[in-house]
């Protein structure tokens, strides 16, 4: 037994977090922790790494075994490269080396020292334990591995963003190869492709693991074992996520079964007595009843599980067909240009999931669809009747409290109908009083999701949507994104959500941007040969050249193309102060003028539409013209 758990009790202010726990963890145990937020993971992770102190309780680890903790932050030396922070992995070996040298030194001066050979031999088993001799490989391997390309491995880790900082920690920490790897959410920050190395990484792994994650797809491909985390208790489950559920389900309705049959035959014995006590002939009998009804243990009923959330997002109005149309468009972060010539159409009700490497520019191609940022060419079009709503990654802090957050927007409201529009998201009770500057990540998501379902959009932009929240709102997010009817648009790394959605995903890598038809396809991509040419199909026969009349009309189309794009960008910005302006409670009480700024406005419109008629027009003329 690597590890053993036995009774472990903690508490904070009184309050108990974690009771009675008992549990065992045997080498090769890859296991999963899981629980809704604030039911003590990560408590019960640093009292295991000696980081916190359990109140009363034991847990006790195998003689001589080594532990290694993904730290969330610190551990890392700002000045020190990636190189030397990775080399930190070997100290030991490094240090026995050094030993080793001047021991050998000595023992060619006194080559009959017994303790010298035997101080040799320790140096070598920890040299041979740690591989050091191949230590520049495994530090290489283990880089590519967690996406550091060799161009970064000189950079310092100060100037490391947090998430790379955070993969910088889970590599070293790989090196180590200590016998219990624990984790607090190593997917955080990883990619896809960097996520299917960590689970092939952590499956070959010759010690335990225990991981804390709120990642569906990585708990099923890497856990052998299930701690769930429940009522402040713990409890083991074998095999992976999807194993663990049908079992917590069974268990569930066993002890609600049995729960019930307790608690009538306390009501039978209880009745028994009522009716036969105050009778001499049935007395000892209502007796005898009395002491089993007090010797009756009744099964607890299984705890409640307030995390099961039901929400969906429902919106109003139906848009056009064309929702999202997008025309050779180029993006790019300062200097650098992420991608270029991407065309595109969202027809309403479809959905797309952008994915790609860290850095590719998913987020940015968001922006620029959700009209927060421009592109740099090309052009990006919402059709007529599209409500779009939006969640960012990185949600902003706000005063105030829950409650108000929703109510000083919809003041129409009830504070009951408030409230109860909160409860389905996991805002029950006194919590809908927080301050929201105090939430936490996954509190200001799900509050964002709340204001969401009431702004009833029909088409959503989210970026990164399952981010800090813990698996339970995941699953019910899932459903809800599934069983939305509208236009959707997300950036996601979660695989598990990918699969769900079954849709389209547009994956960015090294400038370029492909459309796999769904998550299968997208797995495939590395293994699936190119599709062969069609008969008759061959390099494209070059185009033949044209004369004066036609270098002066692509000239012609440029100039037009130009123009009508800054006419486009004028107007769109009229059409925006005619709306403020029809908002504007002084001029609403003029019906005469509130006539005039509408007409005035629906010619503006159908001016604009005018407009990206002529622009696809001339765009498509343009493509059409030789080099």
């Amino acid at each position: 037994m690597l590890l053993e758990l036995q009774n472990l009790y903690k508490s904070f202010g009184g309050v108990p977090v974690l009771e009675d726990l008992c549990a065992g963890l045997e080498r090769g145990d890859r296991v999963g922790l899981i629980g809704a937020n604030g039911t003590g993971k990560t408590t019960l992770l640093r009292i295991l790494c000696g980081q916190d102190e359990a109140d009363a309780g034991t847990f006790a680890f195998t003689a001589n075994a080594t532990v290694g903790y993904l730290e969330q932050t610190g551990g890392l030396v700002p000045e020190e490269t990636v190189w030397q922070a990775m080399r930190h992995a070997f100290d030991a070996a490094l240090n026995a080396m050094a030993r080793l040298e001047t021991l050998q030194k000595q023992l060619a001066a006194a080559p009959g020292s017994t303790a010298l050979a035997e101080q040799i031999a320790a140096c070598t088993a920890v040299i041979d334990a740690a591989d050091a001799y191949n230590m520049d490989h495994q530090i290489k391997r283990v880089l590519a591995g967690m996406a550091f390309p060799p161009e970064e491995w000189q950079k310092p880790a100060g100037v490391l963003s947090g998430g790379e900082q955070t993969r910088l920690r889970l590599a070293r920490l790989l090196l180590e190869r200590p016998d219990l790897l624990i984790l607090d959410e190593p997917t955080n920050h990883l990619d896809i492709a960097t996520l299917q190395w960590l689970e092939g990484y952590l499956c070959a792994c010759r010690g335990a693991v225990l991981v804390v994650s709120h990642d569906r797809w990585f708990l099923d491909a890497v856990c052998t074992k299930i701690w769930e985390l429940r009522g402040k208790t713990l409890k083991t489950y074998r095999g992976n996520y999807s194993a663990y559920l049908p079992q917590r389900e069974a268990e569930d309705a066993r002890r609600r079964k049995q729960h019930e049959a307790d608690i009538a035959r306390a009501a039978k014995l209880q009745d028994y007595v009522d009716r036969n006590l105050v009778r001499a002939s049935t007395t000892k009998m209502a007796q005898s009843r009395r002491k089993q009804l007090e010797k009756l243990e009744i099964t607890a009923a299984p705890e409640p599980e307030p995390y099961q959330l039901d929400f969906r997002f429902p919106y109003d109005i139906e848009p056009y067909e064309e929702l999202v149309v997008v025309k050779d468009l180029a993006v790019c972060a300062g200097p650098r240009t992420l991608f270029t010539g991407l065309t595109l159409t969202v027809r309403r009700g479809e959905r797309l999931v952008i994915a790609g490497p860290n850095g590719a520019g998913k987020s940015t191609l968001l922006q620029v669809l959700d009209g927060a940022r421009r592109p740099a060419a090309g052009l990006v079009r919402l059709g007529s009747g599209a409500q779009p709503g939006v969640f960012t990654q990185q949600q902003a802090r706000r005063a105030g409290r829950v409650l108000d957050a929703l109510w000083d927007r919809w003041p129409r409201m009830t504070e009951l109908e408030v409230r109860s529009h909160l409860a389905r998201f996991g805002f029950r009770s006194e919590e809908v009083f927080k301050d929201c500057a105090a939430l936490s990540g996954g509190e200001l998501a799900r509050l964002r999701f709340a204001e969401l379902a009431l702004e009833r959009p029909n088409l959503m932009f989210l970026d990164e949507p399952t981010n800090h929240l813990d698996i339970y709102m995941r699953e019910s997010l899932t459903a809800a994104l599934t069983a939305y009817t509208g236009t959707l648009l997300l950036v996601t790394h979660d695989r598990y959500l990918m699969r769900a959605l079954g849709c389209p995903i547009l994956y960015i890598e090294d400038g370029k941007t492909t459309l796999y038809r769904d998550f299968e396809a997208l797995l495939a991509r590395d293994t699936a040969p190119a599709p062969p040419p069609k008969a008759g199909e061959g390099p494209a026969a070059p185009r033949a050249g044209y004369g004066k009349e036609q270098r002066r009309r692509r000239a012609e189309v440029r100039a037009r193309l130009k123009a009508v794009e800054q006419e486009i960008e004028d107007l769109g910005a009229h059409i925006v102060e005619l709306e403020n302006e029809l908002n504007d409670p002084a001029l609403q009480r003029d019906y005469r003028a509130v006539q005039e700024k509408a007409d005035e406005l629906d010619d503006a419109r159908f001016h604009q539409q005018e407009l990206f008629d002529e622009w696809e027009k001339l765009l498509a003329e343009q493509e059409d013209f030789p080099e």
